[in-house]
């Protein structure tokens, strides 16, 4: 059988191969709590990709990877030579993550595959399954380094050079990495790609709270991250008075008080966090010569990202207190709009399948994100219990993972059989 124009490879969506998948692939970096520590190409990481590459390799799907360790599963299409349909997401996790956050959209890609072929159903265009490198940016920075390298967004020098911790480059355990999960095939980065289409868990709480099962993603908020250094005086707390005070931590509370009423909007569009804080000499009964405080930054509207985020340097000098402020923007990421046309088909798949669905903005930033800016994009999120995720109590239910992926199954199928 050819085409898929009248048969839905969601009716092959096998629910219990693909809980049980996840379940395996949790049990590589497993914590006592229940979570996963998969941090991105640690042995742990290598080990995923060799049983990734086990499940597709039974089903005759060929591996190659790209020069930053991107590692891509080809079902192949009737035209070889046409550019692909691309889905996947990532396989590495935070230090104490959970089992859905990256893994999922890895194996609804597979499962979308594995259906297509369960049924017999050929495509006019290949679909590839990509595993993003280093998605979650815990082991080495920046986060989504795979994706930008591959977009052309991060110079690949630059990304091979980065070290963790403990010296270790990415050069050096990605070689150990690809040692360990061998593939013959070998990509260029930034190759075409027709569409890419990511399956996630929302990482939030509002399709849990609407009774939604399905989150059609308009696009992805952008992102300005600060770091504060603010210096002051060193003296005996005991002994100097407010006015000869150059108290560094009061004037970062100060700041940090100013810019919280910055943000407020009657929306609750913005997203600002002040997520660490240094303090020195740290000692109970000295005042502080030093703070250094972040700044997380986050807004869907371009102009609103700049506006506000334009703001908090001369927000921090005006309530410096006496003290010296040092004002340093670490990241700057604009807001992704994804394709109408994919976010339609999202939602036409949903409510053809019976499924509860909405759009949603993306507040977590995720591969798509280099993806939008090359080829068409969309995204599909599914629920994940309380909203929780870069924690061990993450969890997602049989049901919505199946339903996330057998929408994804549709959307494949239906962008792969298209015309050019």
């Amino acid at each position: 059988m050819s085409g898929g124009e009248t048969i839905s490879p969601a009716s092959a969506v096998d629910v219990d191969r693909l809980w049980r998948r996840h379940m395996e692939l949790a049990q590589i970096g497993a914590t006592a709590r229940g979570g996963v520590n998969r941090q991105a190409l640690s042995p742990e990481d290598g080990m995923a990709r060799v049983m990734l590459l086990g499940w597709a390799q039974a089903r005759g799907f060929a591996g190659s990877v790209d020069p930053i360790g991107n590692l891509f599963i080809r079902r192949p299409g009737r035209d070889r030579a046409a550019a692909p349909v691309v889905t996947g997401s990532h396989l590495d996790t935070q230090p104490t993550g959970g089992k859905f956050d990256g893994t999922y959209g890895v194996l609804a890609g597979l499962e979308a595959l594995e259906a297509m072929s369960d049924l017999g159903l050929a495509t006019r265009r290949p679909i590839d399954l990509v595993v993003w490198t280093n998605e979650e940016g815990s082991r080495f920075r920046p986060t989504t380094m795979g994706s930008a390298v591959f977009a052309g967004a991060l110079q690949l020098e630059r990304a091979l050079s980065t070290t963790d911790a403990a010296g270790i480059s990415v050069r050096d355990a990605l070689a150990r990495t690809l040692s360990a999960a061998r593939v013959e095939g070998r990509r260029p980065l930034g190759f075409p790609i027709a569409a890419y289409v990511e399956a996630h868990i929302e990482q939030g709480p509002i399709l849990e709270a609407t009774q939604n099962i399905i989150g059609a993603v308009t696009g992805i908020q952008g992102l300005r991250w600060f770091t504060i250094e603010v210096l002051g005086q060193a003296a005996h707390a005991g002994t100097t008075p407010r006015h000869k005070r150059r108290d560094a931590f009061s004037a970062a509370v100060g700041m940090i008080a100013a810019l919280e009423r910055l943000m407020l909007d009657d929306t609750d569009r913005v997203r600002f966090t002040v997520g660490h804080i240094e303090v020195a000499p740290n000692s109970p009964n000295t005042i502080p010569a030093r703070a250094v405080f972040t700044i997380d930054f986050r807004h869907p509207d371009a102009m609103a990202l700049a506006s506000l985020g334009d703001q908090v340097g001369a927000i921090c000098r005006c309530n410096a207190k006496g003290c010296t402020v040092n004002v340093r923007e670490t990241i700057r990421s604009e807001p992704a709009t994804f394709s109408p046309e994919i976010v339609s088909s999202i939602t036409t798949a949903a409510r053809r399948l019976g499924l509860p669905h909405m759009d949603i903005a993306s507040g977590a930033t995720h591969d798509a994100k280099f993806m939008a800016g090359r080829c068409p994009t969309g995204m599909i999120f599914i629920p994940c219990r309380d909203g929780l995720s870069h924690v061990e109590e993450e969890e997602a239910s049989p049901e919505h993972v199946s339903a996330g992926t057998r929408v994804l199954s549709e959307i494949l199928i239906e962008l792969a059989n298209s015309a050019d």
